[in-house]
């Protein structure tokens, strides 16, 4: 990881993750109502993405749901970053969707191309996931929140696939769904790097105690509905879903959110193993992969490189939600 940019982010002593650079819209654009120069055309776009990321992931995830896979290519960015950032080593990796850690559309060998190639004045970190439009020739957005989102619309890529009906922001559910998600991403999805990555024992201590609140209050929620935005699955699920996939296999231990495992929240656990068990989703997680970007990458937390062998539960079992 690049130490300079990580410093940045970290001068208060608390981790302050970047903004999105990039975002415009496929489709009409719901904040505008524009319909901008970005329409949907199956095969025009291509998505770049780690499956070791959890931002990465949920537009993993919802690629499969919405049926988009042949309207939407991927190619796949080794889980082991350094310095120059996320990286096509041309390996092979075989646990995830199989295939090779390469660029398909330009062979490019770091993602920073795509960004040098879209604004050569950016000076940000290189993050993923990325939307590239291949008649622009540039990003169209780099903020996953906004990816699924157009994945799950029927005038946007939703609509390219067979899941057009997804309706995983339905606009009755959306004020609950905005208000989940903002909490969520401030205490968990976030917060596990709030954690992780403060170097002042104070925003550590905050950072830890707003997470346990949260998945207290999720494991409470879950006790009394199926999903976390009612009876039906939403958008809200599969922001989280990625943030419990990896929880207890390194987030307990590497970002040292200890006070409890995901195991030992019963409604949590259960709703995290019905997920996983839902078609196209379990080849999604590619644990090889996101151990060894986290315990390899991050030299100031795990300097030795050694990655864990455990826990290794098994996602595929009975989850007891009927």
């Amino acid at each position: 990881m690049d130490d300079a940019l990580l410093d940045g982010e970290l001068s208060s002593g608390e981790f302050a993750r970047q903004e999105s650079h990039f975002r415009d819209w496929v489709g009409p654009d719901p904040r505008s109502g524009d319909s901008g120069e970005h329409p949907p055309q199956a095969g025009r776009y291509h998505l770049y993405l780690s499956l070791a990321c959890p931002w990465c992931h949920r537009t993993a995830i919802v690629r499969e749901l919405a049926g988009i896979q042949g309207a939407l290519p991927i190619s796949y960015l080794a889980p082991f970053r350094d310095e120059r950032g996320w990286a096509f080593t041309g390996e092979h990796f075989d646990d995830g969707p199989s295939g090779d850690y390469v660029d398909t559309l330009h062979g490019w060998a770091f993602m920073s191309e795509a960004y040098s190639a879209s604004d050569p004045s950016f000076q940000g970190r290189i993050t993923v996931p990325v939307l590239w439009d291949t008649h622009t020739a540039r990003i169209v957005n780099n903020e996953s929140s906004e990816i699924i989102r157009m994945m799950g619309s029927a005038d946007s890529l939703g609509g390219l696939g067979d899941g057009a009906q997804l309706e995983l922001y339905p606009q009755a559910l959306r004020a609950e769904i905005d208000a989940i998600n903002q909490r969520v991403y401030d205490t968990v999805n976030n917060g596990v790097y709030l954690a992780g990555f403060a170097r002042r024992q104070h925003a550590y201590e905050r950072a830890f105690a707003d997470l346990f609140d949260s998945l207290d209050w999720l494991e409470t929620l879950l006790g009394e509905r199926r999903y976390l935005a009612g009876e039906r699955v939403s958008e809200a699920d599969w922001r989280l879903f990625p943030t419990l996939a990896r929880f207890d296999e390194v987030y307990n231990l590497h970002f040292r959110c200890n006070r409890r495992r995901l195991v030992d929240y019963p409604n949590l656990w259960g709703y995290a193993r019905e997920l996983y068990q839902w078609p196209g989703v379990a080849q999604t997680v590619a644990m090889k992969q996101i151990k060894r970007h986290y315990y390899t990458t991050h030299d100031e937390l795990n300097p030795k490189r050694i990655i864990p062998v455990g826990p290794g539960y098994d996602w595929s079992e009975a989850h007891g939600r009927a």
